[in-house]
């Protein structure tokens, strides 16, 4: 039974590993070490907080109904950039305050409001290169300058974001998709009246078959040299190119899965992050010897890691079952946030299913000493390129709190596994996801872990759009479905997302819904809603703009019409919220909506 609200009553574990504070991996300025710039939820508000390192002393620096958690600090640690959107709707403009404290300003004057699209700023303490999104322009770059009106120094059509600006801010790389192909990005860097200094692409007969993304300048005045991630080998890793020479240093690290990395702040060598199999680990690069040396954590996941000048590494590290932590290489925790403590939750388990396009990663959760078969709940991710990993999740936890099973499924599409998994839902989007968690669920029953008759289907983002999609297509095969943000009618939420997402769209399904009507009929969820005999629990954020809820509306419209068991809720955020009390509401009413439906 869910927990009611009276008084007094004791706060059930689920509740409480999402009322706990939690911190982000602190960021700190390249030239004031001692300013450090973090998220936490304190206050039961995701907002960005200001550290004194060399006092101690934290500030809470914004503060809004519904939080704030863009924020960039300055090099010179005397700022603090954050962008100030409306009630979640990431249109906004940058504000910026002093790190000390004291009134809000306009950083960048002269710039209207846009979605963002990347944010670098210069050690000088005057200079930004400000990167700005609409529907109407495409992407376009400024060089604002304090005191000066923002110069345009880049333009285009399609997407593209600021990368980076050289520790002497002479150079500023970009990435970006003219080319049209919005999940592979290629390399430009300028310089800062605009005209371009080298180009990198890794495009066949214009087509760019090939990502590259931006990872940073050296940390040294001077120096051309940019790290660079490629997938010239299937999968991500770093290489290093001099963009004063085009000479390119491939690192050829012999690791598995994909690899990432950032500068050490002398420049004499790399922070590795290594991610394979849902997990994460640390290494350093010697870029002089060419030697690796693992740099100690615990089994689980890094999902933030930075190294800081007197060579430690701070980075934060959680795994399924244990709460999330800053730790460092000196074995301290670094940032510690007062108050209540988060319960831990149960190991995940690893298995692999054979799937029609090849061997699929899944993670199970299970309440300690149950056995099935069990209410089992596929909690699917969104992104579509992201993946679950064995880190801590209060979502799923809550799940096992109430007697249910977990599973969650790396479909094809996921990153972490291959270039080739993460390119390989193109054209049929969103059926290709469902065969292979149709492939897991039937592992799930057959092994004796699923009662087939309370197998909920549930995700946020892609994964409520899967979560509805599967429910049409897949309708014998779920008993319950709970999405959260999702894509509901794909053509409607087409014309109304942003631009960037927009861009996505044309390249998972290959153009415009005008351009190409029966790929996106065969991919939309409206397309099957009457074949749904599930009951439907769907939340939405008013104010989305990734999964507007005009096409949300349209498809609730059609349950509506035919008499369909469903609930709806509507919330006054974007995609998603950074209120705990909202979130914590939203998850009693998806277990309560599961109760009700399925039986304790």
């Amino acid at each position: 039974m869910t927990e009611s609200n009276a008084p007094g009553r004791e706060m059930p574990d689920w509740e409480k590993r999402f009322r706990a504070p939690r911190v982000s991996l602190p960021d700190w300025a390249e030239d004031a070490p001692d300013h450090a710039l973090f998220v936490s939820n304190a206050t039961g508000t995701y907002e960005l907080y200001a550290w004194d390192r060399s006092t101690g002393e934290q500030r809470q620096v914004t503060h809004r109904p519904n939080g704030t958690t863009d924020g960039v600090l300055s090099p010179d640690g005397a700022w603090i950039w954050w962008f100030d959107d409306k009630d979640g709707d990431e249109f906004g403009v940058w504000r910026r305050q002093p790190f000390t404290g004291g009134e809000d300003e306009l950083a960048a004057p002269g710039l209207d409001p846009s979605y963002p699209a990347g944010l670098a700023l210069g050690r000088d303490g005057r200079t930004a290169v400000v990167g700005r999104s609409t529907d109407e322009e495409g992407t376009t770059i400024h060089l604002a300058r304090i005191g000066e009106p923002p110069a345009e120094i880049y333009r285009h059509r399609e997407s593209a974001g600021v990368g980076d600006l050289s520790h002497d801010g002479s150079l500023i790389a970009v990435e970006h998709t003219e080319h049209g192909d919005a999940m592979h990005s290629a390399l430009r860097v300028l310089r800062p009246d605009g005209s371009a200094v080298a180009e990198l692409d890794d495009t066949e007969g214009g087509t760019v078959e090939l990502g590259l993304e931006v990872l940073g300048f050296a940390p040294v005045d001077g120096d051309t040299r940019l790290l660079v991630g490629h997938q010239r080998r299937g999968r991500w890793e770093p290489l290093v190119w001099d963009v004063a020479t085009g000479e390119q240093t491939d690192l050829a690290l012999d690791l598995p899965g994909d690899v990432s990395a950032e500068w050490y702040p002398d420049g004499t060598g790399l922070l590795i992050a290594h991610s394979h199999e849902a997990r994460s680990e640390l290494f350093r690069y010697d870029l002089t010897a060419g030697e690796l040396t693992k740099v100690a954590t615990p089994p689980g996941t890094v999902s933030g890691a930075t190294a800081r000048p007197d060579g430690t590494v701070e980075y934060l590290w959680s795994s399924a079952a244990e709460p999330s932590a800053v730790r460092s290489t000196t074995g301290r925790v670094v940032l510690d946030p007062p108050g209540m403590k988060s319960p831990g939750s149960v190991p995940v388990e690893d298995v692999w299913v054979e799937g029609p396009g090849g061997r699929i990663h899944a993670l199970v959760q299970k309440p300690a000493g149950a056995s099935g078969p069990l209410p089992t709940v596929f909690d699917i991710h969104g992104g579509p390129t992201w993946h679950d990993s064995d880190s801590f999740a209060a979502g799923p936890a809550a799940w096992v709190d109430h007697g249910y099973a977990v599973v969650r499924v790396n479909y094809r599409g996921s990153t972490g596994y291959g270039r080739a998994w993460t390119d390989a839902l193109k054209h049929r989007v969103g059926l290709i996801e469902l065969e292979d968690i149709a492939a897991v669920r039937e592992w799930a029953v057959g092994s004796g872990l699923a009662d087939p008759s309370r197998l909920i289907l549930t995700g946020g983002s892609w994964g409520g759009y899967l979560t509805l999609l599967g429910l049409g297509t897949q309708p014998d095969a779920w008993a319950l479905g709970i999405a959260a943000v999702p894509v509901a009618d794909y053509v409607t939420a087409y014309h109304d997302e942003m631009e960037a997402l927009k861009a996505m769209d044309r390249t998972l399904l290959g153009g415009t819904p005008e351009e190409v009507p029966e790929r996106y009929e065969a991919s939309s969820p409206l397309t099957y809603v009457d074949r749904v005999t599930a009951p439907v629990y769907i939340s939405a954020g008013v104010n989305d703009p990734r999964c507007p809820i005009r096409q949300i509306d349209n498809y609730v419209k059609r349950l509506e019409a035919r008499g369909a068991v469903h609930e709806v809720y509507r919330y006054d955020a974007g995609h998603g919220s950074l209120v705990v009390d909202e979130r914590i509401k939203q998850v009693r009413l998806e277990l309560d909506f599961a109760e009700r439906h399925l039986g304790g």
